[in-house]
């Protein structure tokens, strides 16, 4: 659809938008003779990125202005539809720059985000507080429904709660200050997240000496070596990147260098030239004006009520109940972990850089299994080919790469994915190596989502970005299995992605409630200690041979190896977010001790002085997760029951899948709890997790 194509599809009532002069030798704004209108990365510079927004903001106002000046009477299709499709362009424009700043920034990038974040709040506000606009909403809300389908009340009931939730109703003078909040509130997230970046970037330890090096695994070493080849440096390089850190602290001995890498990676941001400090508490304090603003007591109660959980007492008592059937099983895994290091020689308790070290020597003796035997198994073609047979044997998926269509890094690859009938349902990109472009972890995005407008569908383009282990001049990319298990994970997000059905884009996919989004992610990852499916392609990169049944079986057995011990991990994580997010007066305190306190009850490990996850918690400081880290156990347990029933109809049944695959397709159109409840004939119970550890 040309971008001024909003009267066909809004309805005959809906005026012509004028529309400012578009230059369309921007390859932002041109149209994308592309396959399937794939952003064209090979054409796009620098300096096209923000006239391109400019003009894109633009085009949005003149149509939100169209809507608000529309003399016929409000209706759905003029009003709710038109609201639902006005800013294409700028939405489009946006999905490659913002993906395109996490996956591959630069300096001039994040100077641009810092000078149009601004411009971007200001034209939401003007949508969220303009009166006439919520007038016109409000009245399609409040008149009669009896004609709507069941997507289009859901939609126009978003609509209406998006307005409400953003300050609509607010008299002037609270507009104002909701401004201002929201204002320095994305300033501040934006900020928070580069410093973060740059503080993970600004550490290294480079190794000269080889006998600090020797006892590594050839892996860890040619990685290593590969990086201080890339920095212009002798010997070996470890950064605070995953790929680097955890092999590093997993299997070193060297105790001065894991203090002082996990004292780095926990005080990222924490004082010095990135300091995120004020920051956290300004993010926080924000956020708890907004929330009482809006007419709620902590911005946690904010957040949650549009979640399964509901509220933030829910979720409190949610993470004590699991904190309580776990907490002792936790203390245990400790207790063996410091008895036997203790045994081979280690002086006084285990401590936070020596429990990697320690915990996978003891698996090792215990499962006789370790991520050297493992990786030789799973080089990444084979992975990439082994998670693509999930999906095609569920869900009849196809996928086949194609070079025609642009990638914003040579280390990207694109891959159409067509149902079992041939037909067409998205484009995915693969992006897995970490560099210093890209910010840490692994993630699912989209720079396009599923909808169908005037008739004509337009299908997903969904990209996963990861930071596995680079392959070296030696050796091919081969992943651990927490990396593997990873994949699925993103993987899964990508389904439900890739999957969707429906008319709205803010519909479908992986705009649903924030602690259901994890269920499709979290039950891809059961598949990674099924021998069944490992038997399929797991084969050694050297010999050709099959992975060996006994190393499958060690493989299951190891599964909840130190169960508890990682599930209280995570709920310290949430406990902090909740912490942070149930605030009723501003913070002004010392952020180190405010953390220590909300994950108290469930510490595990000593306490370490002078450290500080907040100050580096991108995911609730700078992402989406604010008040929603609880999700991720939450979905845990959804995932837990769900997959029983994989378990007992068999993980590749063909009607359990075909079910699941309906939640997939549905995206937000319905309440989760229902969709989820359809699929497994009831609600999930806590029990399914605790019994999935072992710990019953």
């Amino acid at each position: 659809m040309s971008f001024s194509a909003l009267v066909a599809s809004c309805g005959n009532d809906m005026p012509v938008v004028e529309l400012p002069e578009i230059d369309t030798t921007n390859p932002l704004l041109a149209e994308w003779d592309t396959p399937y209108a794939t952003p064209p990365f090979d054409k796009i510079k620098i300096t096209d990125y923000e006239p391109a927004i400019e003009t894109a903001i633009a085009v949005s106002r003149a149509e939100v202005d169209a809507i608000i000046n529309n003399p016929a009477k409000p209706s759905f299709a003029n009003t709710i539809e038109a609201l639902e499709r006005q800013g294409e362009l700028l939405g489009r424009i946006l999905g490659v720059f913002f993906n395109l700043r996490e996956a591959d920034t630069s300096d001039e990038m994040d100077a641009i985000a810092l000078r149009i974040q601004p411009k971007l709040t200001e034209l939401s506000n003007d949508v969220s507080l303009n009166p006439q606009l919520f007038e016109r909403v409000k009245a399609v809300y409040e008149g009669s429904q009896l004609f709507l389908s069941k997507d289009e009340k859901k939609l126009l009931e978003d609509t209406y709660k998006s307005f409400s939730r953003s300050g609509a109703a607010l008299n002037d003078e609270d507009k104002a200050l909701y401004r201002q909040y929201t204002a320095e509130l994305s300033e501040a997230t934006l900020l928070f997240a580069q410093n973060s970046l740059s503080a993970t970037n600004a550490f290294s330890i480079n190794i000269t000496n080889e006998k600090q090096v020797a006892e590594l695994p050839s892996f860890v070493k040619e990685g290593l070596a590969a990086e201080a080849k890339a920095r212009g440096e002798q010997g070996w390089t470890v950064t605070l990147q995953a790929p680097s850190y955890v092999p590093f602290v997993t299997y070193s001995s060297q105790r001065d260098l894991k203090e002082k890498l996990y004292r780095a990676y926990n005080t990222r941001a924490y004082g010095g030239e990135f300091d995120n400090v004020e920051l956290v508490k300004r993010i926080a304090t924000l956020r708890m004006n907004i929330a009482k603003l809006l007419g709620y007591n902590t911005y946690a109660d904010y957040v949650l009520e549009e979640a399964m959980a509901q509220s933030s007492a829910t979720v409190t008592s949610f993470l004590a109940e699991l904190r309580d059937k776990t907490i002792e099983y936790g203390h245990k895994d400790y207790a063996m972990i410091n008895e036997y290091a203790k045994t081979i020689g280690h002086q006084g308790d285990v401590m936070p850089w020596d429990w990697a070290y320690y915990s996978e020597k003891y698996k090792n003796e215990k499962y006789a299994i370790n991520d050297e035997q493992v990786k030789p198994y799973l080089k990444l073609d084979n992975v990439i080919n082994g998670v693509f047979m999930v999906a095609e044997k569920l869900y009849g998926l196809q996928f086949v790469a194609n070079n025609e269509i642009s990638v914003y890094h040579p280390d990207v690859t694109a891959y159409e994915v067509k149902d079992a009938d041939g037909e067409f349902l998205s484009v995915l990109y693969l992006d897995f190596f970490p560099r210093a472009s890209k910010r840490s972890g692994a993630w699912m995005t989209e720079f396009r989502g599923a909808k169908i407008v005037n008739g004509v569908e337009t299908r997903p383009l969904v990209s996963l970005v990861m930071n596995f282990t680079k392959p070296t001049e030696t050796t091919p990319s081969l992943l651990t299995f927490d990396e593997l298990s990873t994949f699925l994970h993103e993987f899964g997000h990508a389904l439900h992605g890739m999957l969707a059905q429906g008319k709205y884009e803010s519909l479908n996919g992986t705009n649903v409630y924030r602690d259901f989004v994890e269920l499709p992610s979290q039950i891809m990852e059961n598949w990674a200690t099924e021998k069944e499916y490992l038997d399929m392609w797991a084969v050694h990169y050297q010999t050709g041979e099959a992975i060996p049944a006994e190393l499958v079986e060690k493989i299951v057995a190891a599964k909840n190896y130190l169960a508890a011990y990682s599930n209280l991990r995570q709920l310290s994580f949430g406990m902090s977010d909740m912490a942070w997010h149930t605030l009723t007066e501003p913070f002004e305190g010392d952020v180190e001790a405010f953390e220590r306190e909300a994950m108290s009850s469930v510490q595990i490990t000593p306490v370490v002085e002078g450290t500080a996850l907040s100050t580096s918690f991108n995911h609730i400081f700078a992402g989406g997760y604010a008040a929603g880290y609880y999700g991720y156990k939450w979905a845990e347990v959804l995932a837990a029951d769900a997959f029983s029933l994989f378990a007992e109809k068999g993980i590749f049944d063909a009607a359990t899948a075909s079910s699941f695959r309906h939640l997939l397709e549905q995206g937000g159109k319905r309440h989760p709890m229902d969709i989820y409840v359809e699929f497994r004939g009831h609600e999930p119970q806590v029990d399914a997790l605790i019994k999935s550890m072992n710990l019953q």
